[in-house]
């Protein structure tokens, strides 16, 4: 495992937003989502491409809190500009599990 410091750490964004929309990604290689994710009024709302069709559906999606890294440069993915990471952990059969905090912040907080 590489060893980084502190000051590298600091540089990623990752914030707190709150899923507003969720559909399937018709045109991705691999099974995936497209959320716009509303990370509060200084950042607003982000497109991201999401793998996360094996846990979760698009109506259940809407509304939750997710972490999100917002400040790598965009990537296209197929026809989608996605803006920011949606963060999370696979599970035992692959699939992945999103990284959610477990009580109620505001959106855009910052991990610390």
């Amino acid at each position: 495992m590489e060893t980084i410091e502190w000051h590298d750490f600091k540089r990623v964004e990752i914030r707190v937003g709150q899923v507003v929309s969720a559909e399937p990604f018709e045109e991705a290689r691999m099974p995936a989502y497209v959320l716009q994710v509303d990370f509060g009024e200084t950042i607003g709302t982000r497109k991201s491409s999401a793998q996360i069709t094996a846990n979760y559906r698009p109506e259940d999606l809407v509304g939750r809190l997710v972490v999100g890294v917002i400040n790598f440069p965009p990537k296209q993915i197929g026809p989608l500009k996605s803006e920011c990471l949606i963060t999370g952990f696979k599970d035992e059969n692959g699939g992945v599990v999103l990284c959610v905090p477990d009580e109620a912040v505001p959106l855009g907080a910052r991990l610390l």
